[in-house]
């Protein structure tokens, strides 16, 4: 199976090779440190994290960086108004981002780079663009000139014109020589940090610390980047300029991913727009899985629109999955497979290549969830016939939901051990008879006395299903 991938610079799916046999060198835009990350946040940093997952399932080496904006205006403005530092607010909100990322199950990322532990490099890669002529000092900053740099707009496919017309609301500057020229090297208000440099006491622009850090860990060149859709102008645009016009090499990156925006009724969620759900109250009512599965259940190139509704949707439909398990966990087991085991097994095997394929095809989690939900389906169609599993066949469905589930980060709860009491399976078989009996009064009465004793029944058309109550 060969895996492709949407590459937004080329804007059409490709094989996915990375430069160096399986090794895989991948950044990630990392939050800026002065709230709590909300859901929208979430959802690129949990998709990302599927396909980390996936990477690495299929063999590859990946190296996955990630960056920490630490300082810049909000930042400032914020600490201004908090009465503390920047780099107090910055640390105390950076703690709250890992927190956030620990109670997501996201474990994929290697490092998280500060962007103000990169200063050395910043100056490096300024100095570089200003001895090859692609920026210049004016009275508040160095800036790059965009004029100099013929591929600008190649990312996002805008004109130089559509592209000045649109960044003029950034690095407002009355001495800019080009509308769309942006700061690489800011200088310092009195109560601002800064730093020494050839120039003058500064601090990094945007733009710049991204490529100071992915270059001083991958070089002038890498696989994959990532993030939201909305950085891919004009933040990665200029990311682009900036390290293709230092080194001179082309592609800085061979691989651009962007993630779709989780929207309210329509519109992107954002903080300025007042519409943001924090990641930590959505933990307090559904937990990683749940919001784990929501974002699984569409393609991370695809927006999906938050509610409530949809959030309960997805709790019931990854509950339906843990009733399979535990249908299978509590089956008797016998030492010698069947021959109709062994035909299961086959059709088992299919539908795991089934998911690898969707997989495959641009990371479709939305396709591969429901492969597993037709595993499920086989599952429960194959143990509704029978009181008993060989130990190998119980161990390889486990497995598969396990190792299928662990791409997505879901699947992972450990089921209670021991098996069914015979007292309740002994009720179960009572209602079964009262239903084939029509003693519907009977049925609904052992239904309740099982619910109480915390067991939940759902009637399907595979046979009634049980489950334990959450």
């Amino acid at each position: 199976m060969v895996l492709k991938v949407f590459n937004t610079l080329t804007r059409k799916k490709e094989v996915f090779k990375p430069r160096v046999g399986k090794k895989v060198n991948m950044f990630v835009c990392g939050p800026t440190v002065y709230d709590y990350s909300h859901l929208g946040h979430a959802k690129t940093y949990v998709q990302f994290d599927f396909i980390v997952r996936c990477l690495r399932h299929k063999g590859y080496k990946v190296f996955y960086l990630q960056n920490i904006t630490d300082l810049d205006d909000k930042i400032i403005k914020r600490a201004k108004e908090n009465n503390e530092t920047p780099k107090s607010l910055a640390r105390r909100f950076e703690r709250e981002y890992h927190k956030d990322m620990r109670a997501l199950g996201i474990t994929s990322v290697d490092k998280y780079a500060r962007a103000t532990d990169y200063i050395k490099a910043i100056i490096e890669q300024v100095k570089a663009l200003l001895e090859k002529g692609y920026a210049y000092e004016i009275e508040d900053g160095i800036y790059y000139d965009l004029s100099k740099f013929k591929d600008y707009g190649k990312l996002s496919r805008r004109t130089i014109v559509e592209a000045e017309d649109a960044v003029t609301r950034i690095d407002e500057s009355i001495g800019k020589r080009n509308k769309g020229d942006f700061c690489l090297w800011k200088r310092s208000k009195p109560d601002e940090p800064m730093w020494d440099s050839p120039w003058f006491k500064g601090r990094p622009g945007w733009h710049i610390e991204d490529t100071a850090i992915s270059e001083s860990h991958f070089g002038p060149q890498y696989d994959v980047h990532g993030g939201a859709r909305d950085l891919i102008f004009p933040h990665h645009e200029a990311e682009i300029a900036q390290m293709e016009a230092k080194s001179g090499k082309k592609p800085f990156v061979k691989y651009w991913l962007h993630t779709g925006f989780l929207t309210v009724e329509g519109r992107k969620m954002a903080k300025s727009l007042g519409n943001f759900i924090t990641l930590r109250d959505a933990l307090k009512k559904y937990d990683a899985e749940t919001i784990r599965f929501f974002f699984a259940s569409t393609h991370y190139r695809s927006p999906i629109d938050f509610s409530q509704k949809n959030l309960e949707q997805s709790k019931k439909s990854l509950d339906r999955l843990y009733t399979t398990l535990e249908s299978v966990h509590f089956m008797k087991t016998m030492k010698k497979r069947t021959p109709q085991e062994k035909q299961f097994e086959m059709r088992l095997k299919g539908y795991k290549e089934k998911f690898i394929a969707a997989m495959d095809d641009d990371f479709n989690t939305r396709e591969a969830l429901k492969v597993v939900f037709k595993i499920s389906n086989e599952v429960n169609k194959f143990i509704s016939r029978r009181k008993e599993l060989s130990k190998d066949v119980k161990k390889n469905i486990l497995n598969t939901f396990k190792e299928l589930g662990d791409i997505f980060g879901i699947l992972q709860k450990k089921i209670k051990k021991g098996k069914l009491p015979n007292k309740i399976k002994k009720l179960i078989d009572e209602r079964e008879e009262a239903r084939k009996a029509k003693n519907w009064k009977r049925a609904d009465a052992i239904r309740v006395k099982l619910k109480k004793m915390g067991i939940l029944l759902e009637d399907t058309p595979e046979g009634v299903k049980w489950k334990i109550k959450k």
